[in-house]
């Protein structure tokens, strides 16, 4: 049987601000859709990734902002680190550790993301 970790709610306080961020980080727009009044659906997916986010209205109970260290992955944390900061998105400098080089940054609400090269810079 497989088990596949398709969809992670983020909490965010206003969606067209967040839609807009992640579309900025790289993300694409997969869905958008309003339901009712009360619920928005709003799924965006990273490139390469089987894994999308669901922002929106009326679907998690979660604190906008409470969201620690999801992580995405990428094969050159360099080349991350440039995009990013090219698309207007703070982050932080590489952070190299034992298992994997690090870079960070957070959504307008406070959400916090990890980007990591598994390999280390300068590991064989």
């Amino acid at each position: 049987m497989d088990i596949r970790l398709e969809l992670i709610g983020v909490p965010v306080t206003d969606v067209d601000r967040a839609k807009a961020f992640y579309e900025r980080v790289g993300f694409h727009a997969d869905h958008d859709v309003t339901v009712s009044e009360d619920i928005r659906f709003v799924q965006l997916t990273p490139p390469g990734s089987a894994c999308s986010i669901a922002l929106g209205k009326g679907i998690t109970a979660m604190a906008p902002g409470s969201l620690d260290n999801m992580q995405v992955v990428v094969t050159d944390i360099e080349e991350a680190h440039a995009d990013l900061t090219a698309r207007g998105i703070e982050v932080s400098d590489i952070s190299d550790q034992p298992w994997g080089s690090f870079v960070y940054f957070q959504d307008p609400d406070g959400n916090r993301w990890s980007v990591q090269q598994t390999t280390p810079r300068g590991a064989a």
